[in-house]
């Protein structure tokens, strides 16, 4: 519809009158579009598809029951991520606008929703690319002729390094120093373990910027913006490359992993079901806040990626397969990490326990130690941190792209024209926020912001809003109509009732258990310091606030606080917005702006199609 819309507007401005012309040159260009649907795929499985499907998703299967794990996470989905999944992206190809302006054009009392998932996207800009500077820095190093974490022969090394490529006895004790993972020279502070790269501070300080890293961010942020900075016309290309080769990567590490001795063991560890952890809210809650991390719902990302997409685009089917894809990739990965740590336990000696983690422990120490000790480890760690560098790309630049085309579409008149300048100032800004995540207390930082700022707390919270905004305000029967309009017939009618009642009911309760079990943010570790009580709580509080505060503006205005943009097609205008069980509970609604022309088109259509 955008599409059609820009060039009738390009077509008619030649006969426009001369007083007029002036007018129609303050118009905003027309909105792009995917080139084909492969780009529009390819971007998607970028997005959902990345650090968390390899270093999250396995550790919390081995953590909560193996193979028992799948249940709650495949409830989770089935109820709650994909029906959001697909409920943010039907939004977006049916609005043609981003994750801000969708949602005041379907209901501008509740624009905020929108709001809150960029501030979401927002933090997500500004740390997790820190992620793609550690994943740079390490594999620089990894072309070295001795792998820095092999050595003992280094600056950083402390007294309690052991030489790897000598000897594999000791390496399980607490003093053990791993070599590159370690900075301090102290001998007498055997908690000063603070990361070569990491370089963990514990005096509660951030302190100094690291150079180095600092060098590596820059380098993050340059690539990033020369994928993005032309649009989709650029993004839809480079995601070929991105969203593709970890898939090469993923399969070569498998092949060699399964190949090694101990690999086995790892992958029962893996798989080895343990059915009393079912019994425990705890794995729910788990599997519920991966199902959201992982769809990368509540952000505003999917909504900005498939308002790109053509009006007609059969958008259902797309989501189904990429659900698959995502959650498929997230099992798989698995077999290639606990593969690889089995063989590690078999080499050493020791057991799981002490060697499978989550987060970047598995990705910056576990699994490099493992890879360590394959013949040929420079080979393979180059290939590891190059898969892990591209799996965070494509996740950061397309949040860029959110942000971008939220903030664009906030401001068509004035910012569609300079794209460019925009995707550079949200890269410098960005990049200078994320100073501090680099320094010798930048990881402490980075844990606050993760745990924190895009939690579970704040998707459940937005994942309500966004369900009984368009379930109950807008309408699932006239949501339904818009889906049906775009892609030629109804998608499954389970969908409707999981937005009206199943994922809101789940999402909350969900919800409630986070508030109710939340820990203190020390508990986890002792090294974390004291400005972490005050900026934990504000970083999750910042996002909420947003929904009730855009409403409130909205209550004040008063008028047409909940009436849809009438330049959106409705199939049945004339047809109740919510029926149950042959009941109308929401009558239907009109726009006071809809032309008459618009209404008996919308009318005809009705009827062709009984």
């Amino acid at each position: 519809m955008e599409g059609t819309r820009g060039g009738g507007i390009a077509d008619g401005e030649a006969m426009e009158p001369e007083g007029q012309k002036g007018s129609v040159e303050k118009r905003p260009e027309a909105r792009e579009k995917w080139a084909n649907k492969t780009e529009f795929l390819l971007s998607m499985a970028g997005e959902i598809i990345g650090l968390g499907n390899v270093w999250r998703f396995p550790y919390l299967c081995y953590k909560n029951g193996g193979g028992v794990f799948f249940i709650p996470y495949f409830i989770f989905l089935f109820f709650c991520g994909i029906p959001i999944f697909f409920l943010e992206t039907a939004l977006g190809q049916y609005t043609s606008e981003g994750g801000i302006t969708a949602w005041r054009k379907i209901c501008p009392m509740f624009e905020g929703v929108g709001v809150a998932s960029q501030v979401i996207v927002i933090y997500l800009n500004i740390y997790y690319i820190v992620v793609l500077a550690w994943a740079l820095f390490y594999l620089f190093n990894s072309f070295w002729s001795t792998l820095p974490w092999t050595s003992c022969d280094n600056y950083w090394n402390t007294v309690n390094c052991h030489n790897i490529s000598v000897t594999y006895t000791g390496l399980h004790r607490p003093d053990t120093d791993w070599s590159f993972l370690y900075n301090e020279t102290d001998k007498h502070d055997n908690y000063s373990m603070s990361h070569r790269m990491l370089r963990v501070a514990n005096s509660g300080s951030l302190g100094t910027v690291n150079a180095d890293l600092a060098m590596c961010l820059l380098l993050a942020w340059v690539i990033c913006y020369f994928c993005i900075f032309k649009g989709v016309k650029t993004t839809g290309k480079v995601v070929y490359f991105t969203a593709t080769f970890p898939y090469l990567m993923l399969f070569i590490l498998f092949i060699r992993g399964v190949t090694l001795p101990g690999a086995a063991t790892g992958i029962t560890y893996y798989l080895y079901p343990d059915i009393s952890k079912l019994s425990n809210p705890d794995v729910w809650r788990d599997a519920g806040t991966q199902v959201f991390f992982s769809y990368a719902v509540c952000q505003g990302v999917l909504t900005a990626l498939s308002s790109y997409n053509k009006y007609n685009n059969d958008c259902y089917k797309d989501c189904i397969a990429l659900c698959i894809l995502n959650s498929s990739t997230s099992i798989f990965a698995g077999f290639v990490v606990f593969s690889i740590l089995g063989f590690m336990a078999h080499q050493l000696g020791l057991p799981m326990e002490d060697l499978a983690s989550s987060g970047p422990g598995l990705a910056f120490i576990a699994y490099p130690r493992a890879l360590s000790l394959l013949p040929g480890p420079q080979f393979w760690s180059v290939l590891f941190f190059f898969m892990v560098l591209l799996l965070g790309l494509d996740s950061q630049f397309v949040c860029v792209e959110s942000l971008a085309t939220a903030l664009t579409d906030l401001f068509p008149g004035v910012l569609r024209k300079r794209r460019e300048l925009l995707v550079l100032l949200i890269a410098v800004i960005c990049f200078l926020l994320g100073l501090p995540f680099i320094t010798k207390g930048g990881f402490h930082l980075f844990t606050v912001m993760d745990t924190y700022g895009p939690s579970g707390t704040n998707l459940l919270f937005i994942a309500c809003f966004e369900t009984i905004v368009v379930a109950w305000v807008y309408g699932a029967n006239r949501f339904y109509d818009n889906i049906e309009d775009m892609i030629g017939y109804a998608p499954f009618p389970v969908l409707k009732y999981c937005w009206l009642f199943i994922t809101p009911l789940i999402c909350a309760a969900t919800l409630l258990y986070n508030l109710l079990g939340s820990k203190s943010v020390s508990s986890a570790d002792r090294f974390v310091p004291d400005w972490s009580y005050n900026l934990a709580p504000l970083l999750t509080v910042i996002p909420m606030v947003c929904i009730p505060i855009f409403l409130f503006i909205s209550l004040g205005r008063g008028r047409d606080i909940i009436t849809p943009s009438s330049d959106l097609k409705q199939l049945r205008p004339n047809s109740p917005r919510l029926t149950l069980f042959n009941r109308v509970i929401i009558k239907p609604q009109r726009s006071r702006h809809i032309q008459e022309d618009g209404e008996e088109k919308a009318n005809n259509e009705h009827t062709s199609g009984v």
